[in-house]
């Protein structure tokens, strides 16, 4: 249930596969990586030793700048929208 884009009832389906991938790949790191589970007391991926502790969205997201920087480039092709008023 944590996942609507797994259902059409709402707006939020993926309507590309590639979308939904990286939907997907975005719940399973919060849910192991920075959700703490209530019987763990603690993240599965840091109760397992795969992390020295529970990980946050902003180290996501230094993961990837990191990442970007060795890369010199983007990951992706994606593009953000046009704001209307930069037109």
């Amino acid at each position: 249930m944590s996942v609507r884009r797994m259902t059409r009832l709402t707006n939020a389906f993926s309507r590309k596969i590639e979308n939904h991938e990286h939907a997907i790949a975005l719940h399973y790191f919060r849910y192991n990586f920075v959700r703490k589970h209530q019987t763990l007391k603690t993240t599965p991926a840091a109760a397992s030793g795969i992390a020295n502790a529970p990980l946050t969205v902003m180290d996501l997201v230094m993961m990837i700048e990191a990442e970007e920087a060795k890369m010199k480039g983007r990951l992706t092709h994606y593009l953000p929208a046009q704001s209307k008023g930069s037109k």
